[in-house]
């Protein structure tokens, strides 16, 4: 069931006990705000007026007129509204950023924890801009939101200043203030929903192809590939400029309609008014503040088509199935036995699966790694692979992959990633069974040395071995190499088969490998071309 796209943003974002104090406090905040704003306004031109009039009357009339207390009045509602909006804005920031933090690391952990063979195809630049940007279209209403009680607080409180200067002039102001919400609500939806839409496409398609961009950046540059690239962008980003044109012009016709309104406010206050011209200016001035705490409703009016875009896009990820986190097992699972087409392997047994480039090698690897459907009959201990939990899938098999994807972090956060627990030692010999021990401390930083998101600073062949030592590391009974040799030259791949054979043969863990490369191939007891396997 979808998730409805007026759902409130702090539900939503299921806000912890924590932001809901912030946010209480923040409230509290902004009705203090509010109402000494408004106070210090009727106060002010009271004060004013009544000085102006005591000044005209003469001598007398000014020495009766008591100015220190007003005065002071004015001076600590001043400071009150002051100190208070600071409280409020500061808060409710702390209290939207919190939240959409929470929201962030929920959703993460949501797409983190989904069975990739079928979880929703979400790239790495789409789960960017969904995390990123969708997010973003949210934080505005839960920083308003304090707001919203403090608007309604000083809406009231400018009725009842209202009744100083008559009760026809409060009875308008309090009609015009209860048509003014529906009335700005109105005109703001019919202004922004399109262009919200639009903004909130262009821009989550521009943060999506952002992304996966610049993770060809360095083939994009070497190819002379930028112009094209930025032609590319060109037209989402046209329609960006053009949607925020047009929310922009529909802000400034709500602010024109609100400043109009605030005027109608004022005309009706002060043509009904009764109470001497003191309390006329009075209540005019709270008619105008009255209207302008209800700005509050018109800003988040004019954002609410672009969060409800934000929450659209956000639906198919908030509706996905949040299972536990994965866990590792806590002893070393079984090894199971394999049945590859018709031909079955008993743990322990390694397998070169051989076929021409795109035949389906690494697809098979990946579907026994979990990470995709697979489309060739398998079996892990007799049951079909498609049927096996990913959680039984994690505990058998350890996969190298061709691409060998590593963390942007040091090269032990990297090995870390194998399983809990893992000591330096570990990290050192199986660094050792790959060849890249001496690489590794060689560097000034050694196991801490940060590696950027390219892999940065070791070379792709290192990269690789990097990859298949987290491989190794992981303890599991299958490993799955995917061409783990490619990139080095014959006197290091000679090296590193010795070692890795005899690892295996200490550690009776079976192989599936995948190579175009003779040398590696030695490895393997049995050949099985993948031909066989997809025709069973």
């Amino acid at each position: 069931m979808s998730r409805p796209a007026s759902s409130h943003p702090v539900e939503l974002a299921r806000p912890t006990a924590p932001v809901r104090r912030v946010l209480r406090l923040g409230t509290l905040s902004a009705v203090v705000a509010a109402l000494s704003g408004l106070l210090l306004l009727g106060v002010s031109g009271w004060f004013l007026t009544g000085a102006a009039i005591a000044g005209a009357s003469g001598l007398l009339a000014v020495q009766a007129f008591n100015y220190l207390i007003p005065s002071a009045a004015i001076r600590l509602l001043a400071i009150l509204r002051t100190v208070s909006r600071y409280g409020e804005r500061m808060l409710s920031h702390k209290a939207a950023l919190t939240a959409m933090a929470d929201l962030r690391s929920r959703l993460f952990r949501l797409l983190a924890v989904q069975d990739t063979r079928h979880a929703p195809d979400v790239s790495a630049g789409e789960a960017s801009a969904r995390l990123i940007g969708d997010i973003e279209s949210l934080e505005d209403l839960i920083v308003r939101q304090p707001t919203r009680p403090g608007s309604l607080a000083a809406a009231l409180a400018g009725v009842a200043l209202a009744t100083l200067s008559g009760w026809l002039p409060a009875l308008l102001l309090a009609g015009l203030l209860v048509v003014f919400p529906f009335a700005v609500t109105a005109l703001s939806r019919r202004l922004t929903a399109a262009p919200a839409r639009v903004a909130a496409e262009a821009l989550g398609e521009l943060r999506a192809r952002y992304v996966d961009m610049a993770q060809a950046r360095a083939e994009i540059a070497a190819y002379g590939l930028v112009e094209t690239v930025l032609d590319e962008l060109a037209e989402p980003l046209a329609r960006l400029d053009a949607a925020r044109q047009a929310l922009f012009r529909a802000e400034a016709g709500v602010a024109a309609f609100q400043l109009l309104y605030g005027a109608l406010a004022a005309i009706a206050v002060l043509a009904t008014a009764s109470g001497g011209p003191a309390l006329a200016a009075l209540g005019l001035l709270a008619a105008t503040a009255a209207i302008e705490a209800l700005a509050a409703i018109s800003r988040t009016a004019l954002r609410q088509a672009r969060v409800e875009e934000g929450l659209h896009r956000l639906e198919s990820l908030l509706d996905l199935a949040e299972p536990p986190l994965p866990t590792a097992p806590s002893a070393p699972l079984l090894a199971a036995p394999l049945r590859l087409g018709t031909h079955d392997f008993s743990p322990g047994s390694h397998i070169a699966l051989l076929g021409t480039s795109g035949s389906g090698k690494t697809l098979a690897l990946e579907a026994m790694a979990g990470l995709r459907a697979s489309t060739a009959p398998i079996w892990i201990d007799g049951m079909p692979l498609a049927e096996c939990a990913e959680e039984s899938l994690r505990g058998q098999f350890a996969l190298s992959a061709q691409d060998a994807p590593l963390l942007a972090g040091s090269i032990a956060d990297n090995l870390r990633l194998a399983r809990p627990g893992i000591t330096e030692d570990a990290m050192h010999a199986a660094l050792t069974v790959t060849c890249l021990d001496e690489r590794i401390a060689r560097l000034p930083a050694g196991l801490d040395t940060l590696l950027g998101e390219d892999g940065a600073p070791l070379s792709g062949g290192e990269r690789k071995r990097l990859s298949l030592a987290r491989a190794l590391l992981a303890e599991r009974p299958w490993l799955l190499l995917d061409e783990p040799t490619e990139g080095l030259d014959g006197a290091t791949e000679r090296e590193l088969v010795r070692r890795l054979g005899d690892w295996l043969k200490s550690t009776g863990t079976g192989l599936v490998l995948v190579s175009h490369r003779p040398h590696p191939l030695s490895l393997a007891q049995h050949s099985l071309p993948i031909d066989a396997l997809t025709r069973a």
